[in-house]
């Protein structure tokens, strides 16, 4: 940032100085530094707030001493004003523990009287300062809120995402399980009415295809919409864990709260989700005989922690540019106020999923309303 000087514009200077000799001779000072300003002279307190009121000041430049004020206060007063102003502290007396205890109350600098050849480069120096440090507020900012916009975007997709999900899940049960049925039945009537040997053995073979597409169909709605869910966050991760443990022979110790109360909307899922990815990077990637899935409730945090004994994870392996399970985690997790630590070594690897369950404005946050199993696409019924 270049600093500003006397060609660029006029400064709005305000000139806390109860002495109109030292007042000119702080302009003429000003004024042989070719610095362009617009300088207004007050000497008391009242003055001082009222003025601080006003906008477009570039910096103060105030004495140390005056009639029932001081700089020092002037600097206390500006700091509880909330206002970001250079602030410049001029003194014939002043000594280094008054100024260093100034500029720990945050003057931009100091200068005696006797040496106001430094009020230029000093006034200058003070307002390139405090445009930077404005700046990287505005960039801090303006930042905050791209990622909370990055985070209601990505809430806005998972939302979509699950939605579309239901549709589909909703489609299979409703056309392919609905003609699956349908097909059953019509095969279990020609059993029924056919003695020839022939038919019963097609009609066996039909009813074993049919069987075994309804339980795809089910499984694949079942990924889709997890109506276990249903049950209860509880349920669904002492069903999934077993469901891992049966599938892939790896032994997955869980523990479990007895019940856990009505949780806000989309954390249960979020949960669930963390779990399934877990355990599907676990099967894929860590060549573990051990898993480890807990749940706790603590101080309004419920924590989902999955740790295996497996290779563990390098740099590498998170760094891949296609990466995007773990980073995925991070951004639904993000949706719901919480985060995910994930921690790998020699002896395996951990991933904790945290989410605070009554953060700021959590009276706002809907709570899971319950379904009836009847209205529940992913749920047919006895076939």
């Amino acid at each position: 940032m270049t600093a500003p000087t006397g060609a660029d514009r006029e400064l709005q200077i305000l000139h806390l100085e109860d002495s109109e000799l030292d007042h000119e001779l702080t302009l003429a000072h000003l004024a042989h530094g070719q610095l362009r300003a617009k300088v207004r002279r007050i000497d008391s307190e009242a003055e001082f707030l009222g003025a601080l009121d006003e906008r477009g000041w570039d910096a103060i430049i105030s004495d140390y001493n005056l009639p029932g004020f001081s700089g020092l206060v002037a600097l206390d007063l500006l700091k509880a004003s909330g206002r970001d102003l250079p602030f410049i502290l001029v003194s014939g007396e002043i000594g280094e523990d008054t100024a260093v205890e100034a500029m720990r109350n945050g003057a931009s600098d100091y200068l005696l009287k006797n040496n106001l050849a430094r009020l230029v480069p000093a006034l200058l120096h003070a307002i390139e300062a405090t445009e930077t440090r404005r700046a990287r507020v505005r960039a801090d900012r303006e930042l905050d809120e791209s990622k909370q916009r990055l985070r209601e975007l990505a809430q806005h997709l998972q939302n979509s995402i699950e939605q579309e999900r239901i549709a589909i899940a909703r489609e299979i049960h409703d056309d392919v399980g609905g003609s699956l049925t349908a097909l059953k039945f019509d095969l279990a009537w020609i059993a029924r009415h056919s003695d020839s040997e022939a038919v019963q053995s097609r009609v066996g073979s039909a009813l074993e295809t049919v069987t075994l597409a309804i339980e795809s169909s089910q499984r694949i709605m079942h990924n889709l919409r997890p109506a276990i869910l249903e049950q209860g966050l509880v349920a669904a991760l002492h069903w999934l864990a077993s469901r891992f443990e049966r599938r892939t022979g790896i032994d997955c110790a869980i523990r479990l709260p007895v019940d856990v109360p009505d949780l806000p909307a989309g954390v249960p899922l979020v949960a669930y989700r963390t779990a399934q990815e877990a355990l599907t990077n676990i099967t894929k990637h860590a060549q573990a005989t051990r898993v480890q899935l807990d749940l706790a409730l603590a101080g309004g945090v419920l924590s989902l922690e999955i740790s295996d004994n497996g290779r563990g994870l390098n740099n590498d392996d998170l760094a891949k540019a296609r990466s995007f399970g773990i980073r995925g985690l991070h951004e639904r997790a993000g949706t719901v106020g919480g985060w995910v630590e994930l921690s790998s070594g020699r002896r395996g690897t951990t991933m904790i999923l945290s989410v605070p369950l009554n953060p700021p404005g959590a009276a706002d946050i809907p709570r899971a309303a319950p379904r009836d199993d009847a209205d529940d696409p992913s749920q047919w019924g006895a076939l």
